[in-house]
């Protein structure tokens, strides 16, 4: 299986961030690709669709607020990277939100997801790095492709960020397979994490299975979303499916869920299948409950490999630097099976 990357997805580093009313080490660092890419044959370097891709799923107010917050923080004369401290609950939207606190208030809706001078710029090609691995899909060059994407982007919706994520690769890319001719495609979100950014993209949309299995909501991240009974609203009725899990949930439980999951994508009949796929399940992840052990990614991935759907694995989450690369090569060893 071909792998795609680019460098400069390593250079987004925030040195900290705030959690449970304490800033700590940034767990989404860039040793995590070191790490992964240790493991894996050379990857391909992704081509430069442009930024055309990225507008069909997220507003150009929100594209520009990330391309410039950073300059605009230190032009205010701010240390450190920019990070929200108030946000506009239940407050009317004015497009003259113009000072940085409001600009990062609006479109920011956690303090976990700092942004630094070269956070466009990373998120930017984590999402030419997709958008070049559904390419090389498409051309029939290879059933499965994985695209290394860093930072992550299943919590980035249309007009926000959060959870590490600025820029939604797995939504950018399933929009551009229907905007190169698919009809439907589905996503299948096995992040610890419910991916709430590509459930309110598609939420709407009757073209996008959205199918996730992740902790329950009412225990973990990121709490608003993810609740079973949260299907899909107008022409997506029925096109999200949710199976959130107790904190502890080990493999079998977990691939009795997901056979529920892969039944309904193979019901939905989708061109193209992409993969959200965070090794936050790992037993031994910092920021994660589940029981994942090393050898059980592999029966996961062969067990979504017999849908025999063409498959773009787009990396989400996962922390535990030392034990990334051994997951990682696990899950995509399990396509080849």
């Amino acid at each position: 299986m071909d792998t795609f990357f680019d460098p400069r997805q390593t250079a987004h580093a925030p040195r900290q961030e705030l959690q449970n009313g304490a800033f700590v080490p940034y767990a989404e660092k860039p040793e995590r690709l070191d790490a992964i890419l240790s493991v894996l044959p050379t990857p391909l370097a992704p081509t430069d669709h442009g930024d055309g891709p990225l507008r069909a799923v997220h507003t150009s107010a929100y594209l520009d607020f990330l391309q410039s917050i950073s300059a605009q923080w230190k032009a205010e004369g701010r240390d450190g990277d920019a990070l929200p401290y108030v946000f506009p609950v239940n407050a009317p939207m004015h497009e003259d939100f113009d000072r940085v606190e409001a600009r990062l208030g609006r479109f920011c809706y956690d303090m976990g997801t700092p942004i630094t001078p070269q956070s466009w710029e990373s998120a930017y090609w984590s999402a030419q790095t997709a958008l070049s691995a559904l390419s090389h899909l498409s051309r029939g060059d290879d059933e499965h492709v994985f695209a290394l994407c860093r930072p992550p982007g299943h919590h980035a919706g249309a007009s926000y960020c959060g959870g590490y994520c600025f820029l939604n690769n797995a939504a950018i890319s399933a929009q551009a397979a229907l905007n190169a001719g698919a009809d439907r495609v589905a996503i299948l979100d096995v992040d610890y994490h419910h991916g709430n950014g590509t459930q309110d993209i598609f939420y709407e949309r009757a073209d996008v299975l959205v199918a996730s299995l992740h902790a329950d909501p009412r225990t973990d991240y990121p709490f608003y979303w993810g609740r079973a009974d949260e299907t899909g609203k107008a022409r997506g009725a029925g096109t999200t499916l949710n199976l959130p899990l107790p904190q502890g949930t080990r493999i079998d439980a977990y691939m009795a869920a997901l056979e529920t999951a892969l039944s309904t994508i193979e019901a939905f009949r989708a061109d193209t299948l992409i993969v959200s796929f965070g090794a936050d399940t790992y037993e031994n992840d910092p920021i994660s409950h589940f029981k994942f052990h090393m050898d059980d990614y592999s029966r996961l991935s062969a067990a979504i490999s017999r849908l025999s759907i063409p498959t773009l694995i787009v990396m989400e989450g996962g922390y535990a630097v030392d034990a990334i690369g051994g997951i990682v090569s696990g899950f995509l060893d399990g396509f080849a099976s």
